[in-house]
């Protein structure tokens, strides 16, 4: 809206409390108002255009310097170093692997040693027990044989000096008798000798 139209749709009451102008200030205000259309562009172009001729300016000039590569060779250079660190954690997997397997491996020899020791000294035990059952019962054997032997040996030893004593009390007795008869048969032929020498 101009300045004329404006001044038009004022009342009388409205011009008073606006400040006087001068003539200079009329003049600018007329100056203003006869700025033609599309005054702010620059050959040719507004602001959008020129913020986009500029950043076309600068890709054309990172493809001349070949920024493009240089990130791409950085870029490779970070591919190469993350592949080479999963290379290495994929290494060091595989040994992790490897020793977790030969510890399974060991363990289970271990257990396989331990159990077959267990059975050997549970047979060897069980051998000792049945050789000491075995010598305890000859042992009991020899000794009951022995013992045997020896009753029988006493028993036949006092057997035998039972009947030496027995023979020797009947031998005494029938001396002592025989002794006795004897001496009465003589004194009976005596003296009927004695009684024939009488006659």
């Amino acid at each position: 809206m101009s300045m004329s139209a404006q001044a038009a749709g004022r009342g009388p009451a409205q011009d008073a409390a606006l400040p006087a102008t001068t003539p200079a200030d009329a003049a600018t205000v007329t100056a203003q108002e006869e700025v033609p259309v599309g005054a702010d562009r620059a050959l040719g172009f507004d602001a959008t255009g020129w913020v986009a001729i500029a950043m076309l300016v600068v890709i054309i000039i990172m493809l001349w310097k070949r920024v493009p590569a240089v990130i791409g060779k950085a870029l490779d250079g970070q591919i190469a170093t993350i592949r080479a660190s999963l290379d290495e954690a994929a290494s060091l997997r595989a040994e992790a692997e490897a020793l977790k397997a030969k510890m399974a491996a060991q363990l289970a020899s271990a257990e396989a040693e331990s159990k077959a020791i267990l059975a050997a000294a549970k047979t060897e035990a069980d051998g000792l027990v049945a050789k000491a059952k075995a010598d305890a019962t000859a042992l009991i054997a020899r000794r009951r044989t022995s013992a045997d032997a020896k009753i029988g040996a006493a028993e036949r030893t006092a057997i035998a000096k039972v009947r030496g004593v027995i023979i020797d009390a009947a031998t005494g007795a029938a001396a002592t008798v025989i002794a006795e008869q004897s001496d009465a048969k003589t004194k009976k032929k005596l003296t009927d000798q004695a009684i024939a020498d009488l006659h």
